[in-house]
């Protein structure tokens, strides 16, 4: 049994029930909120290295056969997935020791957090559709709980659009994989891929197409079912939103890049016609959408959608290149986004406040934060040396390779607008003076532990950022790799079914 592809699942589950037992002790449960994430992180490395040198790595839940029985699958962008999952969940374990009250911990934030590890690392290790939707049902039982923890006004609110949009969701989920095993009489996904190809009629196949798509669609937040993101991504603690903003949106992506690359590529120029329109809404959507907002975190919610259509865009383009661009895009996005939310909480402890109009002077008093926003913020819009640029450089290339030239200049210009973004929340938080005496009075005081516990795992992103940047061979590398996988599902059928199985009626 290969039970190293279960690690990143298990060891979220066994540190969340570890922090319910010990409910009334604050520091333990810190303890094993770092000791939990760490060894996440320590594991799912372990994993991508496995995967790298032996190829994609299969665990037969219970010795059962596929497609009889569950099959965890951590092939190579699964294993980037889960290794940039730990990263970012020991990075906000760090920072939640400095911004989450006695409240929230007492009302299960650690364990949900584990939850909604688990949850993530579940849906990117599956070999098995309905467990996709079951490991999908975790996360949002998790981040709804996790969404209203000190239940503000503003924060029902915001959870009230969050659960709505994302039930719907599960219910066209929950519809289409119901259809789908009727129609092909399987579960496991290299099983779906197998059966589904040697179909005649595909009229049934491409309304399921359609089904996972939309289901898929509001769960990445693209066009047009996208308002639930920044309806109430700014309204939890910081940490929470640091949390979401890295890793929620980005398991919908990968469901997208799992199925229409494995199960539903057979007729791309149906499929990835809407795809390649539905990238070019998101971004510019998203983009709009931030240029008119003067919140910190609001700004920020609304470039998660705008991202997230350059994601969309390399799997909508189905090309080599294109698929290489989304994944390097995927990884840099994730460090960069969680980043750029950690900076907005330390913003916030030092001046009280998100909205850009009361921020003002950091420059002068906390140089250092002004260059740890600049990382993120550069690398977002595009900037080289930095992850961004490359990241945005092969998308735009592939796109114009494929002639695609429409949408390629959607994204030129979502990368201007959104550099006005940057540099919008520049200017108003960072250069112009400081607010007057009165506002400045009623700043809250920062402990010194405090803001160092804030400041590094910020700190270590950033570097994340810049070394990817200045050292973009590796990253490249994996994600050729794992594009090869993806543009050759026999790879994956065979590993989970074996030689003989595949191809077999």
């Amino acid at each position: 049994m290969n039970v190293q592809v279960a690690l990143p699942i298990l060891i979220p589950l066994l540190a969340g029930a570890v922090s319910l037992l010990f409910w009334r002790s604050r520091l333990m449960q810190r303890v094993v909120a770092v000791a939990g994430t760490g060894l996440l992180l320590v594991t799912s490395v372990w994993l991508l290295l496995t995967v790298s040198r032996d190829g994609i790595q299969v665990l037969q839940v219970g010795n059962w056969p596929a497609p009889f029985g569950i099959s965890l699958v951590a092939d190579l962008l699964g294993a980037i997935m889960v290794v940039l999952t730990g990263i970012i969940g020991f990075a906000v374990a760090l920072y939640s020791l400095a911004t989450t009250g006695r409240g929230h911990e007492a009302y299960g934030y650690f364990p949900l957090m584990h939850l909604l590890l688990a949850g993530v690392a579940g849906a990117f290790l599956t070999g098995d559709i309905f467990n996709l939707y079951v490991w999908f049902e975790v996360m949002l039982v998790a981040s709804f709980a996790l969404l209203i923890l000190g239940s503000e006004k503003a924060q029902m609110e915001g959870a009230i659009k969050y659960v709505t949009l994302n039930l719907l969701s599960s219910v066209i989920f929950l519809v289409a994989v119901g259809l789908l095993y009727g129609m092909v009489g399987t579960l496991n996904m290299a099983d779906i891929a197998r059966r589904l190809a040697s179909l005649e009629d595909n009229g049934m196949a491409d309304v399921l197409a359609m089904m996972f798509m939309v289901a898929f669609g509001i769960k990445a937040a693209a066009f047009p079912l996208f308002f639930w993101l920044p309806a109430s991504y700014h309204t939890p603690p910081v940490a929470v939103s640091a949390l979401f903003a890295g890793l929620l949106t980005k398991v919908g992506v990968y469901a997208l890049y799992r199925v229409f690359t494995l199960i539903f590529h057979h007729s791309p120029g149906y499929t990835h016609e809407i795809l390649l329109w539905g990238a070019g809404f998101t971004m510019l959507s998203g983009v709009l959408g931030a240029a008119a907002q003067f919140e910190f975190r609001r700004i920020l919610s609304f470039h998660i959608v705008s991202q997230i259509g350059y994601m969309i865009l390399g799997l909508a383009l189905f090309t080599p290149l294109a698929i290489v661009g989304g994944v390097f895009y995927i990884a840099h996005h994730i460090l960069v986004k969680t980043n750029l939310f950690l900076v907005s909480g330390i913003v916030h402890r030092l001046q009280g406040s998100y909205r850009l109009k009361r921020l003002g002077g950091l420059y002068r008093s906390h140089p250092w934060l002004a260059v740890l926003f600049l990382v993120p913020a550069l690398s977002l819009a595009g900037m080289p040396p930095l992850s961004g640029f490359f990241a945005k450089f092969i998308v735009i290339r592939a796109g114009i390779e494929a002639e695609a030239y429409g949408v390629t200049a959607i994204a030129l210009l979502v990368g201007l607008l959104t550099l006005y973004s940057m540099v919008k929340i520049w200017s108003e938080v960072f250069w112009k003076a400081a607010p007057g005496d009165d506002a400045a009075e009623s700043y809250p005081t920062v402990g010194q532990r405090e803001l160092w516990l804030m400041s590094l795992p910020a700190v270590g992103l950033a570097l994340c950022t810049l070394f990817l940047g200045l050292n973009a061979g590796p990253l490249y590398a994996l994600a050729e790799a794992s594009a090869g996988e993806l543009m050759a599902p026999e790879r994956y059928i065979e590993a989970v079914l074996g030689p003989s199985r595949e191809g077999s009626p």
